[in-house]
This record gives structure tokens, sequence and C-alpha cells, in this order.
């Protein structure tokens, strides 16, 4: 799982757990958004009532925030990874022995790789935390 928390995670955990009175340690970054990740049970409890404590959280840290729920295994890195990535849509995902190999169109794989492969780099991060292996994008 995710190794290293800095102060600024660790406000935004804080936070977090204040607004949504949901504990979690998973909190990173991606394409711009801050995404925590809670257990399964918990996820709609941390969205709030329509959505109401997202945009609390929305209204003070001025960033987009995404709650996804944490995989209980390498059987749902698919589910996780569209979780993370989406409203981007991808054609198939592939678990192999030391790494996980998506598959995806032209326009998909640009949104996914982003300028400078900046989002395809924080996707082999947050990858290699959870999951502890490789990342791909074909």
């Amino acid at each position: 799982m995710v190794n290293t928390i800095n102060m600024q995670d660790l406000r935004y955990l804080n936070l977090f757990g204040k607004i949504t009175r949901v504990n979690t340690r998973y909190c990173f970054k991606y394409n711009e958004a801050i995404v925590f990740c809670v257990p399964r049970r918990f996820v709609s409890q941390a969205v709030g009532q329509g959505g109401k404590n997202i945009k609390k959280m929305n209204e003070i840290l001025r960033k987009r925030i995404k709650v996804v729920a944490k995989p209980r295994g390498i059987q749902d890195a698919k589910k996780f990874i569209e979780a993370i990535v989406s409203p981007v849509k991808f054609n198939e995902l592939e678990v192999a022995e030391h790494e996980i190999i998506l598959t995806a169109g032209s326009h998909s794989k640009a949104a996914l790789i982003g300028r400078n492969k900046r989002r395809l780099l924080e996707m082999q991060s947050i990858v290699k935390d959870f999951f502890d292996k490789e990342f791909r994008i074909i």
C-alpha cells in the first residue's frame, strides 16, 4: 500500500476524517484531483447525502475530490483503475505476473498518458503502491 505520507497529504487526510467521519490512510493525487481510498462499505458515508461532503471539501481545498473503494486484492484492480481514471474509458486491463497492461484506443490512450507522461507516471506510482506491479499502456 501507499508507503509515505507527506505533511500535505496528512492535512488532507485529517480534513477528510473531520468532514466525513471516515478515517483512511490512503490519499494520492491523480490528474490534479485528490483521491481518497476508503473501504467499500464506507464509500457512501464518505461521499455524504447528495455529495455534500465532497462539495464541502471541494470548497475548502479548491481542488477536485474523488472517493474510491479500496481494492481488496489484485482481482479488484480493474474497478479501482476505472474509478480513478473516470470519465476516460479503456478497452481492457490485463494482469500479468509482474505488470498490469492497460489497452485503450488512441484518444483514450492520449488522455491516460497526459502531457509529458504526467498521468502515466502518477498511475505507475499508484499501481506500484497498491498492487506492487509495473504499469503499462498499449
